[in-house]
């Protein structure tokens, strides 16, 4: 791997960079077949949409608790071989998966993946940060890219092997979290040798980051408004990637096969809108970039539940362009924000990432039971319109003031 001098001369490692990128698409694919394969699940398992809801919350809120305590304690105490470690659990909850007999047994898997989720985020994007050098920024989109990439295969795996061999297939994915495992082992040794030349410790890390110019009143309420934009846009993506291919089946009378390809092309749109949103931050600013991309989904949501089948799929796709534009650029303006503490930002926004994402999924889940589908794709189009509270966060000039 790079030597690690080349991070403390404030270059940018890109082989570190693209090796966490790989190993956030493996990780992401295991994480978003749990998902993608719920169709499969509620036949095989005969669970209800509740259940399915609460497969979810176990899920996504086993790492939206851990991730903010683990980045919070790695800034105090870096643990570089934590970050094999965590695949090791993934691997675990994946194999389970595919052996699971009933709602118990994928309850206890997918908290087993969201262990190893909640130990891969915050240090693997600590990772690009350090590795980043001056661009922090693009370090970041690039880590996120691999994330996407991983949720957006997640349907095609769907068609490819659980459409034909039920939820067995998951096994299949053992591999992913092997080789994962082995990448990870050196990165981690890339970071090791990385705290050894540098000899950074916290507060020798503050020192070299820029101050937030803002009082610490300021700067709560404007976190809060991060969480509040997270919420809006993780909450409306939770909505459309656990049970957008059950409206499509019920709605549309599609086949599996078709709704997962529908959702393929939303999620593969997720990771366009992300480099896109990526390379326009530089030229339109963050709080530009941020307030386009949660409020200027709102057209498309709210004409989504109303729309033919083909205008749908149209609409799905302005959806996943625009709303994800942004989620690297918040991390990063919330690094701003709270300078010297990346595993702790980190930590707490992939963590609310999950957790609301859990949440929203167990919540809709009940309420599919007893609404219906269409309702809750009726409700949720509603929440991009928190897109407006971009208005209340820091304009970029006001975060670069000395």
């Amino acid at each position: 791997m790079t030597n690690a001098k080349s991070a403390t001369a404030a270059q940018t490692v890109f082989p570190i960079i693209f090796a966490v990128c790989f190993v956030h698409l493996l990780n992401d694919t295991v994480q978003a077949v749990i998902p993608s394969i719920y169709p499969i699940l509620k036949v095989s398992l005969d669970l209800s949409y509740t259940q399915i809801g609460l497969i979810g919350f176990a899920l996504s809120g086993t790492a939206s608790v851990l991730q903010p305590i683990i980045g919070l304690y790695t800034d105090r105490r870096p643990m570089p071989y934590l970050l094999p470690i965590g695949v090791v659990f993934t691997l675990a909850g994946v194999i389970s998966v595919a052996f699971a007999s009933h709602f118990l047994m994928v309850m206890l898997a997918v908290v087993l993946i969201g262990i190893g989720s909640a130990i891969f985020h915050p240090e693997s994007s600590r990772v690009a940060f350090l590795a980043a050098g001056p661009r922090k920024g693009m370090a970041q989109s690039i880590f996120q890219f691999g994330g996407n990439a991983g949720q957006a295969l997640a349907p095609i795996m769907t068609i490819l092997i659980f459409a034909k061999v039920g939820q067995f297939g998951a096994i299949w994915f053992s591999f992913a979290s092997i080789i994962a495992i082995v990448v990870q082992f050196f990165v981690g040794r890339w970071y090791a040798g990385y705290l050894h030349t540098t000899q950074l410790d916290r507060k020798q890390h503050a020192k070299v980051v820029k101050a937030n110019p803002l009082n610490r009143n300021a700067t709560a309420f404007a976190i809060f408004i991060l969480m509040l934009l997270l919420f809006s846009k993780n909450v409306y993506t939770a909505a459309i990637s656990n049970y957008y291919s059950f409206y499509l089946m019920e709605h549309f009378h599609v086949s599996l096969q078709m709704a997962q390809i529908v959702l393929f092309v939303f999620l593969i749109s997720n990771v366009i809108g992300l480099l896109i949103g990526g390379a326009l931050t530089d030229r339109f600013g963050r709080r530009n970039i941020i307030w386009f991309s949660i409020l200027g989904t709102a057209p498309f949501s709210l004409a989504l539940p109303y729309a033919n089948f083909t205008v749908s799929i149209i609409l799905l796709v302005l959806v996943g362009l625009i709303l994800s534009s942004a989620f690297s650029i918040i991390v990063v303006y919330a690094h701003e924000l709270l300078p010297g503490k990346v595993g702790l930002v980190s930590g707490i926004f992939f963590g609310i990432s999950f957790g609301l994402g859990g949440i929203g999924t167990a919540f809709l889940g009940n309420l599919a039971d007893t609404a219906g589908i269409p309702y809750i794709m009726q409700l949720t189009s509603y929440l991009p319109l928190l897109g407006l509270l971009t208005v209340f966060l820091p304009t970029d000039q006001k975060l670069s003031q000395p």
